[in-house]
């Protein structure tokens, strides 16, 4: 992927100067990226960041003089840039990956362990540097710094269990730039969704109970991943495993969530088309789906299904999405009534749980 005819130009920030190199190396290996800039520590990571006005920054965490995190929570706020951390710590599904991620890092990945993955490894971050090119990333708020946390417990540990509310509900699906995202919306909507929320936002297995327990610790609310059976109830937000479809099903009167499958949908296990089509089916009018920034088309059917049962669709509007890729497919299908930032998707979802059905949420 070129950038204007001219290569995507990339400043390597790591200590190590064999990673240096190797990230050099991995990086020119097919013509479309330049790497313009190798800084050993984030001092010199600045200046080269400052003149040179990269496309995509790659960063390590375990940094002199200022951790890799740290850095990125000022170049997120004071000089946005696309960022994918590349760390021994940034393994997929570690907490430090999930933090970088939280903070605004596009991806994060973790340096080879071995020289037998090292041929792998090229190609990959290759690929994930082509991505975070794409990425449109938001200037942050400085934050306040949130204590990490352990596992989640269970939700009936954390609140008596709430009743169920029939049919009504809300299905979000979201990709790159999600747990940003996802983090932003339930900041702002807090406790006023009476209503359970499923989430289907592409991760890999391990991510997602870390995630879940973060959402938990940072905003109060009951938030962990998707069980099977387990009966939908008010304000329970439910993420899906890593490495498993989640669905809902009718049960009675109400609904019940519905964990299983690992043959990928749409290109993604789980999968956002999975969850919305079983929405469409299981709750129709009764459902809100919201579709947040992401890579690719998942999502995209399922959520035209649930329009076309009568429910009310949303979608992330171009500007404020990391990688508007979902959004935007699923708005020219014709799938999405309006586009919304964060802020007010979150109000609409306030304005979903006072409602009598879909239909009446606007």
């Amino acid at each position: 992927m070129m950038r204007g005819g001219r290569p995507i130009r990339v400043v390597v920030v790591d200590d190590s100067s064999l990673m240096r190199a190797m990230i050099r190396s991995a990086l020119s290996g097919e013509g479309d990226i330049e790497v313009v800039g190798l800084a050993a520590h984030v001092g010199e990571g600045r200046e080269m960041i400052r003149n040179l006005d990269p496309d995509v920054i790659t960063l390590d965490v375990e940094m002199p003089g200022m951790s890799g995190l740290d850095f990125l929570e000022k170049i997120m706020t004071l000089r946005p840039t696309p960022v994918v951390m590349v760390s021994s710590l940034t393994a997929r599904g570690t907490e430090t990956a999930l933090e970088a991620l939280s903070i605004g890092a596009v991806d994060a990945i973790a340096k080879p362990d071995s020289p037998q993955a090292t041929a792998a490894w090229g190609p990959l971050l290759r690929d994930v540097v082509r991505v975070a090119a794409a990425a449109r990333v938001q200037r942050r708020a400085v934050r306040a710094p949130v204590a990490r946390a352990a596992a989640a417990p269970p939700a009936s540990a954390r609140r008596p269990a709430a009743a169920p509310t029939g049919r009504r509900m809300v299905a979000i699906g979201a990709s790159t730039g999600g747990v940003g995202a996802l983090g932003q919306l339930f900041q702002v909507l807090g406790r006023r969704c009476a209503l359970p929320i499923l989430i289907t936002q592409h991760m890999p297995a391990g991510y997602t109970e870390r995630f879940a327990g973060r959402l938990a610790t940072e905003t109060g609310l009951d938030v962990a991943e998707g069980r099977d059976g387990e009966i939908m109830r008010a304000g329970m937000i439910r993420i899906a495993p890593g490495d498993r479809h989640m669905t809902v099903a009718r049960s009675g009167a109400g609904l019940i969530v519905q964990v299983g499958g690992t043959e990928p949908v749409s290109g993604h296990c789980p999968s956002v088309d999975r969850l919305f089509h079983s929405v469409a089916q299981a709750a129709g009018e009764q459902a809100l789906g919201v579709i947040l920034t992401g890579m690719g088309r998942d999502g995209a059917d399922g959520l035209l299904a649930m329009r076309q049962a009568g429910a009310r669709c949303l979608g992330q509007s171009p500007d404020s999405c990391v990688v508007y890729g979902m959004p935007k497919a699923a708005m020219q299908l014709g799938a999405v009534a309006e586009e919304l930032n964060i802020p007010a998707l979150a109000e609409r979802i306030a304005a979903q749980g006072s409602a009598g059905s879909a239909r009446h949420a606007m």
